[in-house]
């Protein structure tokens, strides 16, 4: 008689909210909501507070249902970075079916919310930011080019665009600008936090800039986008478009991003602990976003304020 005992798999882990709550990656959702609430205080045009409450709710939620889908159209690949290891997904926590509805759930949701709350505008634009990051990022460059992040970078710069439609039910020049600045701001700020997690995306095979190109390539790369970045950067002021605040905090926060991403220029270290250059300059990327989007906010507001 067989006395052998099969042995039953175990059960999953049963997801709570906080891996509801992880798959909208909450970190990075501070900086799509802030950019999103300065293009609306920037706009000519003032929302009711509840109706511009609403109208970033639907900004979060959106971003919240990419970052979803993301995650689930890349579980496999997670598993394999020791950095996205420990994601919902990956570490077994959520089943990807139950991700899949969540996230389709939260896009749907927050395009019709918008549109009923503001203006089907900005609904169009929130849905393209969604379907952008989806379905031209994460399912056809990621994987098969090093143009992965310059091109998808498009994804994360509508925001202001969103913000500012909202308020005003139109586009204008100001907000393109915004646009473009976040769009030429994101190879600088992925490329050095990619310089130092190089081995986690050549080990699950994402053929980022740094794996393809190497880092001395990469280095040049963030050099050329970050010039390019402090040319738009400025724009806004030289064009008339902003005032004198908006202007000095970017042209002071430009000079000393040029000056990080010359330390990275410089640095000929392949070594993730010698990289203190490529960290500098990834951790000021993102204080520079928050200033510049700040800026933009209380220059438009400030003459307002003043005046009250």
């Amino acid at each position: 008689m067989n006395t052998t005992t099969a042995t039953a798999p175990a059960s999953p882990i049963a997801a709570d909210w906080r891996d509801f709550y992880a798959l909208t990656k909450p970190g990075v959702m501070k900086l799509v909501v802030f950019t999103g609430l300065a293009g609306m205080l920037a706009a000519p045009a003032q929302l009711h507070p509840v109706l511009a409450f609403t109208a970033i709710l639907c900004i979060a939620l959106a971003h919240g249902a990419a970052a979803t889908l993301n995650q689930w159209y890349e579980s496999d690949i997670d598993a394999l970075m020791k950095r996205t290891a420990n994601r919902p997904l990956p570490a077994g926590r959520m089943d990807r079916e139950t991700a899949l509805h969540f996230g389709v759930g939260l896009g749907v949701f927050s395009v019709l919310l918008m549109g009923l709350a503001t203006n089907w505008l900005a609904a169009a634009i929130l849905a393209t930011a969604i379907l952008f990051y989806v379905l031209v990022y994460t399912v056809w460059l990621k994987r098969r080019t090093p143009q992965n992040i310059v091109i998808g970078g498009a994804a994360g710069a509508f925001p202001p665009l969103i913000g500012w439609a909202a308020a005003t039910g139109d586009v204008a020049a100001l907000p393109l600008l915004l646009f473009a600045l976040i769009f030429l701001w994101t190879p600088p700020h992925f490329w050095a936090l990619s310089l130092f997690v190089n081995a986690d995306y050549a080990r699950a095979g994402v053929p980022m800039m740094t794996v393809v190109a190497g880092p001395r390539a990469t280095r040049r790369r963030i050099m050329l986008y970050s010039l390019a970045m402090a040319a738009v950067a400025v724009a806004p002021w030289a064009l008339g478009l902003t005032g004198a605040l908006y202007g000095l905090t970017a042209i002071v926060l430009s000079a000393v991003f040029l000056a990080l991403a010359a330390g990275v220029l410089a640095n000929r270290s392949d070594r993730p602990a010698h990289m203190k250059p490529e960290k500098r300059l990834f951790l000021f990327s993102i204080l520079y976003l928050f200033a510049l989007f700040g800026a933009v906010a209380l220059d438009a507001w400030l003459p307002g304020m003043l005046a009250a």
